[in-house]
């Protein structure tokens, strides 16, 4: 057996190799007494999801070990990388690689969404890639289960947060997938955030007004893909359904 620490802080992460059965796990090992109330509280549901949910594109939990005051999870170890990190050598993807990696996150968050499950966390640090290339969602610690009422907790990255995050409404978890999955196709074809700014009340009031500029070089079918994902009033941004179903 071989392991190898590449993480640390209140929770380490570990890749081991059982050279018997070639089988290669991650082990995401939480100290319990060094996390905050909230940082235990999405420790929690995170497991509670990651028990409930089996999609292809979804990382896999094997098992889940508690032992003194330790939170040991078992999963299935997806070793290419972040997508982020292949996006800081790419700059960016083709339109044709991009949509090839596109429809597995979308087809996985859709396969949460139908499950009751909103993940409100959707950015390249929690997309990894496993030997086949395949990407395989993580970190559901935002997540929660959504029984169709309006949410209300600001969660997720600023980069990536819907316009009704920065207005302190209720809002659609559904929708503010469907936003920060919009961001993650435009940072994919075009290699930038589609709202740059130098300060942070400049990013906020550029994401409201809902002004998406588009640079040359990909087709019609993607720019109008990501403007209706990117439409402000989330009453009128397309559904997950409807993204599968653009050409």
């Amino acid at each position: 057996m071989e392991i190898r620490k590449v993480d640390s802080g209140f929770q380490d992460k570990l890749n081991v190799l059982y050279k018997a059965s070639s089988l290669q796990v991650a082990i995401k090992i939480i100290d319990r007494f060094r996390a905050d109330a909230e940082t235990r509280r999405m420790i929690d549901r995170e497991i509670e999801i990651l028990k409930f949910v089996e999609h292809p594109h979804i990382i896999k939990l094997y098992e889940v070990i508690e032992f003194e005051g330790r939170i040991y999870l078992v999963t299935e170890y997806a070793g290419g990388g972040e997508l982020y990190e292949h996006m800081l050598k790419h700059v960016r993807f083709s339109e044709k690689e991009a949509r090839r990696y596109f429809r597995q996150i979308v087809s996985a968050v859709l396969y949460c969404h139908y499950n009751g499950i909103v993940h409100r966390d959707v950015k390249p640090e929690n997309l990894l890639f496993d030997k086949n290339n395949k990407i395989k969602i993580i970190d559901f610690g935002f997540s929660t289960f959504c029984s169709g009422s309006p949410l209300s907790t600001f969660c997720g990255t600023p980069p990536y947060a819907a316009p009704e995050l920065f207005q302190g409404k209720h809002y659609d978890g559904l929708k503010v997938d469907v936003w920060s999955l919009g961001v993650l196709l435009y940072v994919l074809v075009f290699g930038g955030f589609p709202f740059p700014a130098n300060s942070f009340l400049h990013f906020k009031h550029a994401v409201l007004s809902g002004h998406v500029p588009f640079p040359s070089g990909i087709s019609s079918a993607c720019t109008d893909l990501i403007r209706q994902m990117l439409t402000a009033d989330f009453h009128n941004r397309i559904s997950l359904e409807q993204v599968i179903q653009h050409e």
